[in-house]
């Protein structure tokens, strides 16, 4: 018994240690994230997923270049202006992660779709760029985007 004593602290440090995921492993989560991301703008509206997934102190580049900060500042952008009547799709083209997993990033082609006030369907296209941190919780927010 007593040799088996010394024996449990090696092995609950064993058994505690998380298995680093490898990078494709991590490219996936950050690609389900984009998704979740995506689906949550078109369920729930711009300004409740970009709140939702911005970390706390992430900022934006919106209209002319603008730069918005933080997380309420995100929300209430989107809140006050046209995007509640609008559809959004995106997908990442390139995804990449730091070699720690802390910090990714991803780029792709967007379409935001608009309806004017006599129904008419505008469209809008581009290239998104989102910078993503890990959370404590192992969740993904975005810093930048």
């Amino acid at each position: 018994m007593k040799a088996i004593i010394p024996i449990i602290p090696i092995i609950l440090l064993i058994t505690a240690c998380e298995h680093p995921k490898s990078k494709e492993e991590i490219k996936k989560e950050i690609f389900q994230t984009e998704k979740d991301f995506e689906r949550m703008v078109l369920e729930r509206g711009a300004a409740d997923a970009f709140y939702n997934f911005a970390d706390e102190n992430a900022v934006i580049k919106r209209d002319n270049d603008s730069l918005i900060f933080g997380k309420e500042s995100i929300k209430n952008y989107y809140k006050n202006n046209d995007s509640k009547n609008a559809t959004v799709n995106w997908t990442p083209d390139f995804i990449d992660v730091s070699e720690d997993g802390s910090l990714g990033y991803t780029y792709g082609k967007y379409v935001w779709k608009i309806k004017d006030d006599l129904g008419k369907t505008i469209e809008y296209k581009g290239i998104f760029h989102t910078v993503w941190k890990r959370q404590p919780d192992k969740s993904w927010k975005y810093v930048w985007d």
